[in-house]
């Protein structure tokens, strides 16, 4: 495998810091990639992918936006303490030259309420040299974590029907 083809180096490894290019990587390689975040132990580890991101970084989702590579590691810190345990499936992955979308399905296990899975979709920009300079989640939050509180499911979704169609 050529040096453009390598999966990310063990953390022990010399070049564990080095900024990598998602460039020579397949799209099945990004979805290895990404899946080991949230397999370890069920506390997830992005400490192999920030590699892979550029310092200015400009993060986005449903509740927030954070730039810098600083801040958006603190944003994977709070997650991870928030929850007991998360996993997460990518059924689809496409990737380009300028652009990585995949679906994923991220099951939440939150400290003191029951599981939720959450559905969502990321669009990763690439810069020139193939490193992350913008990564967009979609996800609708409210409504699958609300689908799993059983008591109030039934009536959140009768109100978004009503009010949205």
């Amino acid at each position: 495998m050529d040096s453009e083809n390598r999966m990310p180096p063990d953390e022990d490894s010399p070049i564990a810091n080095e900024n990598l290019s998602l460039a020579g990587l397949s799209s099945e390689q990004v979805r290895e990639l990404w899946s080991k975040t949230y397999n370890r132990e069920g506390k997830p580890d992005w400490s192999h992918i920030f590699p892979y991101y550029c310092e200015d970084i400009v993060f986005k989702d449903s509740i927030q936006e954070v730039h810098g590579i600083e801040d958006f590691k603190a944003l994977c810190e709070r997650l991870t303490e928030r929850s007991k345990q998360l996993k997460m499936a990518i059924p689809s992955i496409v990737k380009n030259d300028v652009c990585i979308f995949m679906q994923w399905e991220m099951t939440m296990e939150f400290k003191k309420f029951p599981s939720s899975t959450l559905y969502g979709a990321t669009r990763l920009g690439l810069d020139e040299e193939g490193r992350i300079l913008t990564q967009r989640d979609y996800y609708d939050l409210w409504g699958d974590i609300f689908d799993n509180i059983p008591w109030f499911a039934r009536s959140y979704r009768r109100f978004m029907h009503r009010k949205f169609g």
